[in-house]
Formats: structure tokens, sequence, C-alpha cells
């Protein structure tokens, strides 16, 4: 009786007033680190805070402020007595809308969006076209990653204010969660704080991010028991400067860099496999020459970064694949410009020799060198120097810079290959124990016998999520190893690397249908989000509740 009344006179229940809360939430222009993305933490407050519990529990919702002030919602529904309690986590930040071209503002409209690309039907693919016919479907930038997933978390916390479930639900939804995770890093703390406030005891952390089809045309459902890791190394180049005219006196950074990529790029002895799923191989993100202006002599200094998923794999390991790809790479260059050198020798009837010895490190065995030939006024200097710039560099520039300072001062060891870590690191995360085992085996048969839905388990979210910072698997020891070699760690990118490691609280993923994250077409199926979504988060809920 008391879940009927709560649907009849709720406020975010049915699949009409979640899609209406959808739009108002999708409305907000919530790009990451622009100010709309921090007035969306207030509109998320203001929308939780109707629901009565709030106005006689106004503690219970809060809004914490990031170190550069943006905002973390955390929303308690406490149950008396109960401990056991369930973390449903999201995060309300979207990348931006260039891609939308003259529907930019648009892309936060989505009523108005899908019934403008209805009418421009004719120029999208196939597929975007039979779901703009079949008026199940919702366009716009964020409907899909993933408010939809929010505005259902909120759906829940709904219900659980009415006294739905038999344990606690903590919604928490963060923000920077597309470009470094700065609200959920920042979040863990709070929730050990929440934790010992209110003697909660942390049962499973639940996101709601979409499923990613895993290879084209895929249409399977998944649950994900955990999320894949992701590292993104640096590689940088320091060569040999010469003039153009003698290009055989010096050596090309960008050649050298060149050959790291062939090395790097897509090779499959990174890819990690667990059960069916496999993970995608390695790709550059970033690839330049560091010459400030156009002059006449080669570019002796470049830089690359690389996205890296991993699974199970060390950062330990990983380092070490990556210093092997290196060592290969520095061979490689050596003998490709030792044959292009006695060719040119023919041509002109010279006979030069130039080789090289090409060193390979890291940057903590750069910085190490450093200290041991360079007073430490200047280091601190150079480090300072730097980063007075962060009000116009990111952590990714950032770190390369540094690496290139403390190489331009060094530069006696050139031509070297310096491997380093860039930010963001999301540490791999999986639920293997008997208990993530069951729930997802009672989801998947009741959503076969209630909703004819055959749920595939996917062992890791493939989309990269907030989950990493839940549950540290990896020794704090091998973590270090990654520490060291962040140009940037402790001064502008750190994780609460012992807090993490305490939580250690089962993963799931379960979110809605969509489809082209990131890209003009993406689009949430709202019947599925809004009535059968619902159905399986509210009985996966109550099954973890039951134990």
């Amino acid at each position: 009786m008391e879940r009927e009344l709560l649907r009849m006179n709720g406020i975010y229940q049915t699949k009409e007033q979640l899609t209406e809360l959808l739009c108002e939430l999708v409305a907000v222009p919530s790009i990451s680190r622009t100010i709309e993305e921090n007035k969306m933490a207030g509109k998320i407050k203001e929308k939780i805070a109707r629901i009565p519990y709030y106005q006689e529990h106004p503690d219970h919702l809060r809004l914490h402020a990031t170190y550069d002030g943006r905002g973390i919602i955390t929303a308690l529904a406490k149950k008396e007595n109960a401990k056991k309690t369930i973390v449903l986590i999201s995060h309300f930040d979207v990348v931006s809308v260039e891609d939308y071209g003259a529907w930019q503002e648009e892309a936060f409209q989505p009523k108005v969006l899908t019934e403008l690309m209805r009418k421009n039907m004719e120029e999208y693919a196939e597929d975007v076209q039979e779901d703009l016919q079949s008026g199940e479907w919702l366009f716009g930038r964020g409907t899909m990653d993933m408010k939809a997933g929010l505005a259902l978390h909120m759906s829940m916390i709904e219900q659980a204010c009415a006294g739905e479930f038999e344990g606690n639900l903590l919604l928490l939804t963060v923000p920077d969660e597309e470009v470094s995770s700065v609200g959920m890093r920042e979040a863990v703390p709070v929730l050990e704080q929440l934790a010992k406030e209110h003697d909660l005891t942390y049962e499973l952390v639940l996101n709601g991010e979409p499923m990613f089809s895993l290879y084209p045309g895929d249409t399977n459902h998944y649950i994900y028991t955990g999320s894949i890791g992701k590292l993104l190394p640096g590689v940088y180049c320091y060569g040999r400067e010469t003039h153009v005219g003698e290009p055989f006196l010096g050596l090309n950074a960008s050649l050298m860099n060149s050959f790291v990529t062939q090395e790097i790029e897509l090779n499959t002895d990174f890819c990690e496999q667990s059960g069916t799923q496999i993970s995608p191989p390695p790709t550059a993100l970033f690839h330049r020459d560091l010459k400030k202006d156009y002059s006449a002599q080669i570019p002796n200094r470049a830089a690359s970064l690389y996205n890296v998923l991993t699974m199970d794999r060390s950062v330990e390991k990983t380092t070490e694949m990556l210093r092997e790809a290196a060592d290969r790479a520095a061979v490689n260059i050596n003998e490709f410009y030792q044959t292009r050198n006695n060719r040119y020798d023919q041509l002109a009837k010279t006979n030069n020799d130039h080789s090289f010895d090409i060193k390979v490190m890291t940057f903590a065995e750069l910085k190490a060198y450093a200290k041991e030939h360079i007073a430490p006024e200047i280091l601190e200097n150079l480090e300072s120097d730097v980063l007075k710039r962060q009000d116009h560099l990111d952590d990714r520039e950032l770190s390369i810079e540094l690496v290139d300072q403390y190489a331009l001062l060094c530069k006696e060891l050139a031509p070297m290959i310096v491997l380093f870590y860039a930010p963001p690191f999301y540490p791999a995360v999986q639920s293997q124990g008997e208990q993530a085992k069951t729930w997802t085996e009672l989801l998947m048969k009741y959503a076969g016998d209630q909703h004819q839905i055959d749920f595939q388990i996917a062992p890791y979210f493939n989309g990269i999520c907030d989950l990493s910072y839940v549950s540290l698997q990896e020794d704090i020891e091998k973590v270090n190893i990654y520490i060291s070699n962040v140009p940037v760690w402790g001064k502008t990118y750190d994780m609460p690397i012992e807090a993490m490691k305490r939580l250690q609280v089962p993963v799931l993923n379960l979110g809605p249908v969509g489809r082209d994250a990131h890209q003009q077409t993406e689009r949430l199926h709202t019947e599925y989000a809004f009535v059968t979504l619902k159905d399986l988060t509210e009985f996966l809920l109550h099954q973890v509740f039951r134990g």
C-alpha cells in the first residue's frame, strides 16, 4: 500500500516524472570545468530538497566543496537503527557540445533537439533514423552519460525516504568525472566521514553509468561487476639540435617520438582478457614537438601521451612493458638513422658516422639524477616557476613541462627517452566475492523472468568511471611506482590512496540503455531507463539489503 501511495504521490516515480526531471537536469549545460558545472550541484540539491524527508532532516542533504570550489552532493536516507548502506554514485558533468554545430544550445533541450533531428532524419545513419522514428529515444548531451542514471538514483532516494528499503541509501553525485575525477577523489574521505558520523556499513557501491557496447553493433544488456583501469603514460624524447641544412648532425625528437608510437600504438601485447572481455589496445591522445617558435632548427624535444587500459595488470608491470617498448624504439631509431645516413653518404660521397646512444629512463630516475648534480634551490625554483602557470596549463601540460625543464637541466644525458605518467589514474576494480556473484545471478534471473532480458556479465565497465576509487585492489607499494613518476603528484594532483584501500566495498554498475556517448547522436531509451531499469534497480537494492 505504501509503495502504491508513493507511486501515486511521489515526485520522481513515474516515467513521465523522471523524463521531465531528466530534461531539467540536462537543461543545465554542466560541461566539465565551467561555471554551469558548479550551478548543477545547486540544482540537484534543490530538486532533492523537494522530498519531504529532507525538510525534516536537512542535515542529511549536503553540498561539500572541493578544493577548487566545485560541489559534491550527498543525500542520506537513514532508516532507524539500520547500519547496512548502499551508496548510489553518479556524475553530473558532461563533455562539450562543439560536435552539435549550430545546435549547441538545443543539445541541452532534449525534446527540442529530438524533434529537430526527426525533421532532418535523412542526415543520419540508419540506426539513428530507426530510433528517431520509434519515438522511444530522447537525444541530447547528458541524456545517456549520465544524467538518466542520476535521475533514477533520485527516484530510489525518494523511495528510501518513504521507508521502502530495509536499509540506508546514500546518494553521491560528483563533478569532473569526464576530466580528472576531482569530485570522486575528494568524495572518498567524505564517505569515510559519513560512515563514522551516522554509523554506516557500506554493503555496495552501485553506479548508474549507461551500458557501453563492446563492439560495433553490440545490443547486449550488461551488468558490470567492476570498472576498467586507465593509465596515461607519457613519453618524452630529447634528441640533439642542429640546423635543417645539416640534419645528420642532430637527432629529430619528432622522429624519436614516431618510433615510440609505433611500439605502443594499438599494440595488442597491452591487451588483457577477462572471460570473453578484452581490453582495447593503447592509443595516442597527444603527440607534438615542444618547439616554442618557428626556426630553421630541428625540433629536439617532443612528447606524447597514451591511453592504456588495464584489468589485472599492475602499474609495475605496465611500466616494465613501456620501458621495453622504449628500449626497442631506441634500437630502431639508431638503425633507421644509420641506414638513412649511409644512403646520404653514397649520394654525397661522404663518410660520416653519426650513431647515438639513446638512454631510456623514468622520470623518477631523471629527477634523482638532477638532485645529485644540481643545487636544490635551482630545482625548487624550476618547479615553482612551472607551477605558477597552472592557471592556463592543465595537469597533462604541467607534467610535460616539468619533465622538459628537468631534462633541459640534465641535457648531458641526451639523447634520451623519459617515461612518466600524467593524470588521471583510474585503478581497475572488480567485485569477485560470493556476494556480488549472488546479487548478479538473482538479478539476471529476475530480468529474464519479468522482463525477458538476457543480461551478460561484464567483469569491467569499459567506459572508465568513478567506481575505480572506492575499492583499491592494487598493493600500495606498487602504486608508489606510479606516484614517483607523476611530475605533478602532490602539487596539482593526488588520490586518497590510504582511504581508497580502507573502503574495499563491492561495486556494480547497472545503468540505462543508450547510444553514441560523447557524440552528436547521444541518446537514451526512456522506456528502459525509467520503467524497466527502475524495477531492476529496486529489485537489486532489496536483494542486497536482505543479504
